[in-house]
């Protein structure tokens, strides 16, 4: 009974180590490919703000990778959901991307030299921003014959008054518009 138990664990110690590794001919994928992915969609990143919520690999070295979505997770975070462009090289995966230094001000956050899609922009008070990017907020279109709410994610920090990029939920969409104020932001049909 003792050599059954024996060799039933170093079964499973044997599996376990092999599971860990990647199978031969997959090469994991880096945080910085996957930063270098979401920052060419238009939402500039470095590698240190990417965290992988699993090893991710693929049959070759460089994958082109395309991020398929991105969304609100948490106060400081989203979740960007990425595939290989050839769909044979890997598989449809989730990242979390995290924005800004926990428990820094805007301020200390470029102080130190950190570019985020956050970042504040030249003569904009730290003090006067009202909506972060990453953070969810509704858009009111104004046409002349039409007023359209939309629910929307702030891709940069704004100021009541500024100008900022935003984009649909579902991140098919983006557009110029005014900070109005706490969630709010305002653009013309």
């Amino acid at each position: 009974m003792k050599r059954y138990l024996a060799i039933s664990a170093l079964a499973l110690v044997a599996a376990m180590a092999l599971a860990a590794a990647p199978a031969p001919g997959h090469t994991p994928i880096t945080a910085a490919q996957i930063a270098a992915a979401i920052s060419s969609a238009g939402m500039p990143i470095s590698a240190d703000q990417v965290a992988l919520l699993t090893d991710v690999v693929a049959t070759t070295a460089s994958p082109a990778l395309v991020v398929e979505s991105m969304e609100p997770w948490g106060e400081r975070r989203m979740k960007v959901r990425l595939d290989c462009a050839a769909s044979e090289q890997c598989l449809p995966f989730i990242v979390a991307v995290r924005f800004g230094q926990e428990g820094a001000s805007p301020a200390a956050q470029e102080a130190s030299g950190r570019s985020s899609p956050g970042a504040l922009r030249a003569g904009t008070d730290a003090k006067a921003i009202v909506v972060r990017a990453g953070a969810p907020a509704t858009l009111l279109l104004d046409g002349v014959h039409v007023h359209i709410r939309i629910a929307v994610v702030c891709l940069e920090n704004g100021a009541p008054g500024q100008t900022i990029r935003v984009a649909s939920s579902d991140r098919r969409q983006t557009y110029m518009a005014k900070v109005v104020s706490e969630s709010v932001l305002r653009a013309s049909l």
